[in-house]
């Protein structure tokens, strides 16, 4: 009989939205009247707009045509390449840099392939729990022992280092998993800590893995929207990006990578033509009418429609916050970010979690699902209808 695969086994529990989706439903069930809003996982909640929603209305007609129908395409359309080079890095790359992907979710899992299980990983804590659990499952990290899993160097993002990490403590040649805007805590990098980051790596031999999946809620000029801000960077970084929570795209899954030809192994080998390799050996694709939607998004009056989505999230998060602060509870985040992070000094995040559920019937993340770090905090989704973020805020303030 065949053995259970022992990276799965190493795994700690269940994955923590599924985990906050059972506690959700259990406290459902025991009351049955209440009416519970969820500013808990991050998954967009308003209609795409009418421009977006057109390319991917258009990219489904097409496929109905003679002239219009098309297969695989498995590093993504040249156009929207293309596009996303012009976009988001003022032309800087080829289209042969950049791969279409079904989202940076799925682009991370599939770098663990890219990387193997001999790499050594260090994460920011806390984190978006895939960077952490995709090493495992790659056999890159062993058990779970206490607070962490062997063989993941934690760099500890604290109200007292700016929810910034020492760069000192990065194991030479690793792989480096770090996300501006920061998913939990909403904390973005200034150029200063991004040069730090790109100098360290260099210096050490590791490879950056950029999360910029939130990229487009920064609204202050002066902090870099992407890796490749940052002189010296193509020589270190990978970036993911996606267009799930800016063209509300979190069902529709299309995201993309940036992987530089300058980024080369220490043998001298590229990188870039091993992720084409994995990309056609495993992957045949996004959705080629998810593609035409983000066509559509990247064109003028998408990207106006992506402002307008991402203000009205802005929004939310900025009610969220407002209220919390009025409680005297210390908060970062729900600037720059859809994400609040909310300090209860002294508690158990879980117990946080279900005090508040029980008494305001309001969903929300504990932090010590992100890792060691983020226990004593509670991340607030900014992701909800405008109706719903208005009656939780006045919940919380009410009753918390």
């Amino acid at each position: 009989m065949i053995t259970r695969n022992p990276c799965i086994a190493n795994l700690k529990a269940g994955y923590l939205f599924p985990e906050i989706a059972k506690r959700r439903r259990e406290y459902a069930a025991s009351h049955p009247d209440a009416k519970i809003i969820s500013l808990g996982v991050g998954n967009t909640t308003e209609p795409i707009l009418p421009h977006i929603n057109a390319g991917l209305t258009e990219g489904a007609r097409k496929l109905g045509t003679i002239e219009g129908y098309s297969g695989y395409q498995d590093e993504g359309m040249a156009a929207l390449r293309e596009k996303i080079s012009s976009v988001f890095y003022g032309g800087k790359f080829s289209i042969d840099e950049v791969f279409i992907s079904d989202g940076a979710k799925c682009d991370i899992g599939r770098l663990q392939i890219l990387f193997g299980s001999n790499a050594k990983i260090a994460v920011q804590d806390p984190s978006y729990p895939v960077y952490v659990d995709g090493s495992v499952l790659a056999g890159a990290a062993g058990g779970w022992e206490g607070t962490g899993y062997a063989g993941i160097t934690y760099l500890p993002c604290t109200a007292e280092n700016n929810f910034f990490p020492n760069l000192d403590l990065i194991p030479q040649n690793s792989i480096v998993y770090f996300c501006s805007p920061n998913n939990p805590t909403g904390a973005v990098a200034n150029r200063a800590q991004l040069s730090a980051l790109v100098e360290t790596s260099v210096k050490k031999g590791c490879i950056i893995v950029f999360d910029a999946a939130y990229s487009e809620f920064i609204r202050d000029p002066s902090l870099p929207k992407t890796i490749y801000e940052i002189e010296g960077a193509a020589q270190c970084a990978i970036e993911v990006n996606s267009f799930s929570k800016p063209a509300g795209f979190t069902g529709v899954r299309l995201g993309w990578s940036v992987v530089p030809k300058t980024l080369k192994y220490a043998s001298g080998e590229s990188i870039n033509a091993d992720w084409n390799r994995i990309a056609g050996t495993i992957f045949n694709g996004a959705s080629n009418v998810a593609q035409e939607g983000g066509l559509a998004a990247l064109d003028d009056e998408g990207l106006k429609e992506i402002r307008k989505l991402t203000d009205f999230y802005l929004g939310n998060a900025k009610l969220i916050r407002d209220a919390l602060v009025s409680l005297g509870i210390k908060c970062i985040g729900g600037d720059n970010s859809p994400y609040i992070w909310a300090h209860f000094p002294g508690r158990d995040s879980w117990e946080v979690f279900a005090e508040i559920l029980d008494k305001c019937q309001v969903v929300t993340t504990p932090g010590a699902g992100f890792g060691p770090a983020g226990q004593s905090f509670i991340r607030f989704s900014a992701f909800g209808h405008r109706a719903d973020v208005e009656e939780a805020c006045k919940r919380l303030e009410k009753k918390l």
